[in-house]
């Protein structure tokens, strides 16, 4: 079963969505607040049924918000990125070397974040 970790930083407060084996699938901005940041939490658990959309393609599908943008960064990993449905960035991944690892990561947050405690780190 998967977990939001909620952490103060020096500047707020973000959260990492974990899946069962503790490994970071998605991870949020930093937020001012504990509440905002619980907010944002709860918009994951909202948004994260969205479609894929896969901009690594040549024909991209617009899909409506919210979704999940998988994208290729500066150093040709891949990531994603969930939108919400006012089209704000809400949780992104980290860099992976294969599409197909990228898009277990998509489904993983799709399968987690529904039902995911919410938990301070330790």
């Amino acid at each position: 079963m998967g977990k939001f970790v909620i952490k103060e930083t020096a500047t707020g407060f973000k959260f990492d969505l974990k899946a069962g084996n503790g490994e970071v699938i998605a991870t949020s901005e930093v937020y001012t607040t504990k509440a905002a940041c619980l907010k944002g939490v709860d918009s994951v658990k909202a948004n994260c049924v969205g479609d894929i959309e896969d901009q690594t393609v040549e024909n991209i599908e617009t899909v409506k918000h919210p979704k999940f943008e998988l994208y290729t960064d500066k150093a040709g990993e891949f990531r994603f990125r969930l939108k919400a449905k006012n089209g704000e960035v809400i949780a992104t991944s980290e860099g992976y070397k294969a599409k197909a690892s990228c898009e277990n990561g998509i489904a993983s947050v799709k399968k987690n974040a529904p039902d995911a405690d919410v938990v301070e780190a330790e």
